[in-house]
């Protein structure tokens, strides 16, 4: 069956509380969240853009359908709001200088909003050049707001749609101290 595109799933968004690409102060968040004793806070970066996901049919379960998460696609912006680099499938984190990582979740909590995304912390390490982002050794994902998986119109007529959902997050990008 071909995909066909949903319409956007539109959710509010409101201002994330970290607007600097410079360390400022730590959200708080659960212990499981918080990075090694040896890592140090290098980088907060707010991002904007969508979570993807599809519909389809749930493998633990005959006849019944879900919305799947299918990867990130979102813009990374500096203190001042001006694009930094992207966020994307892998999940990868690329600054526009080339340098990337590609992170792994280690551990996830729900968000303190209902309506927002897990926040989470992922080992990170380096896939590309040398550069802006190369040494960050973990990333925590915060402050979200939207993104969660669309609440219905998965089923059997419309499995392959594709729902891009609205988000936001600060993600805080650790290097080794």
């Amino acid at each position: 069956m071909p995909r066909r595109l949903l319409g956007p799933v539109l959710l509010s968004l409101f201002a994330t509380s970290a607007s600097a690409q410079v360390p400022g102060p730590a959200v708080e968040v659960p212990p499981r969240l918080k990075p090694g004793a040896d890592e140090a806070l290098a980088l907060v970066v707010p991002a904007k853009g969508v979570q993807i996901y599809e519909c389809r049919a749930r493998k633990d379960q005959a006849g019944a359908y879900e919305w799947a998460f299918v990867a990130p696609e979102a813009d990374l912006f500096d203190a001042h709001g001006m694009k930094i680099g992207k966020h994307y499938a892998g999940p990868h984190w690329e600054s526009n200088d080339g340098s990337k990582i590609i992170g792994a979740v280690k551990e996830r909590a729900d968000a303190p909003r209902a309506d927002a995304i897990s926040w989470l912390l992922l080992t990170a390490k380096s896939d590309g050049p040398a550069g802006s982002f190369s040494k960050i050794t973990s990333v925590q994902r915060v402050n979200t707001v939207g993104g969660v998986a669309p609440g219905g119109g998965c089923s059997q007529s419309n499995v392959g749609a594709v729902g891009r959902v609205s988000y936001a997050a600060d993600y805080y990008f650790f290097t080794s101290r």
